[in-house]
């Protein structure tokens, strides 16, 4: 299963080894996504022979026991999470980019009823501040949350790239390596999709549906989401019900670096399922 179809490229490179035998199962909040792995995943194999079964389905990977179940499943042998950005996001017209005008909706979902418009437009300062903090790590989250609610007594801030430049213009950039709307853009994002949430209750359902010997793989890429994997994982084997196999992430050497220089920051761990656990 992958929780997390995104661009298609897992699926594409999974399918490609499955045989006839085998069942893959894809999920992505984003329909979009799912439309696109479809078309890609019928171009890429055509005429080839002992192809596995396919099953795709649109939905929150929180909500995936479900998803599974409805569709005949009833347990899984593998489970990849992959947390990470594929290109399709951030061409998604849903102003994920801090350097787009377009609107500020943020959600995975076009049906998504939470917006980043309606947060920083509608919110507290404390609260906004306090998403900042906690989603994003933003030490200046007071400073940002201020010159949000100031600015929009003026205007109401409507594009990702206005926001952005409330943001430029009100903290200091010599100590500063990412833009400075990047923290604030992950927390929006992550308050909007409710993501930690929904991380956590994705892994419980995805273990609880692993077979014995199974394996959950996740690859995250900021240190939040890794403590909820961390934990989770952690967990599990405290409970005499799996293991970790990697004791530390494994990250991305030199030479994928090169190629794939977005890899910087990508964490993967693995647990595995004891046989006896049902």
């Amino acid at each position: 299963m992958d929780a997390t179809l995104g661009g298609a490229g897992h699926a594409l490179a999974i399918v490609g080894l499955l045989g006839a035998r085998g069942t893959f199962v894809g999920v992505d909040a984003d329909g979009d996504a799912v439309a696109r792995a479809r078309d890609m995943l019928a171009n890429a194999l055509p005429g080839r022979q002992a192809l596995p079964r396919v099953l795709l389905f649109e939905g929150n990977f929180r909500n995936l026991r479900t998803v599974l179940e409805e569709s005949g499943v009833t347990s899984i042998d593998k489970a990849l999470f992959d947390l990470g950005w594929s290109s399709y996001q951030l061409e998604a017209g849903r102003g994920f980019s801090f350097r787009s005008d377009e609107p500020l909706h943020m959600g995975y979902s076009a049906a998504q009823e939470l917006t980043a418009e309606t947060i920083v437009n509608d919110w507290s300062e404390e609260s906004i501040a306090e998403i900042l903090r906690g989603f994003g790590e933003e030490r200046d989250a007071r400073r940002i949350a201020r010159a949000i609610t100031e600015a929009r007594g003026k205007k109401r801030i409507d594009t990702a790239s206005e926001l952005a430049r409330i943001i430029e213009e009100a903290l200091p950039h010599r100590y500063r390596r990412l833009h400075a709307a990047t923290k604030t853009f992950q927390a929006l994002r992550i308050a909007v999709n409710d993501e930690l949430a929904s991380l956590d209750e994705g892994l419980t359902a995805a273990w609880q549906m692993l077979q014995g010997g199974g394996r959950i793989a996740v690859i995250s890429f900021h240190s939040i989401e890794d403590r909820i994997v961390k934990k989770r994982f952690l967990e599990w084997e405290r409970k005499g019900e799996g293991r970790r196999l990697t004791r530390k992430p494994v990250i991305a050497g030199e030479s994928e670096l090169a190629i794939n220089p977005r890899a910087r920051s990508a964490k993967l761990r693995v647990a595995q399922k004891n046989q006896s656990t049902s």
